[in-house]
């Protein structure tokens, strides 16, 4: 049975080389290229990997190439198989 429940995951992607060039220009405009590039590619990904409105991202991270989405447990596991992901984990609450 596919679930329905979404719940917020973080999704951590693999090296790319074009990420560490960006983060290493620290000037205003190569703040705002990374910025621009990070969250172009993590919604194409998702665009590319899961149905149209059945998702929302809701931060891009730039001290990681990551983001923050939330999704169903099936669309995590969607999202594991992708070439482009390093690992997909639901964020849990510490007590």
């Amino acid at each position: 049975m596919e679930s329905t429940t979404t719940e917020p995951y973080f999704v951590f992607m693999n090296h790319d080389p074009e990420y560490e060039r960006l983060r290493a220009d620290r000037t205003n405009r190569g703040v705002q290229e990374l910025d621009l590039y990070l969250s172009r590619k993590h919604d194409e990904l998702l665009a590319n990997t899961l149905e149209a409105g059945s998702y929302k991202k809701t931060l891009s991270f730039v001290i990681v190439d990551g983001f923050s989405v939330d999704i169903t447990e099936d669309q995590a596991n969607v999202l594991r198989s992708a070439k482009e992901v390093r690992i997909v984990e639901k964020n849990q609450e510490l007590a």
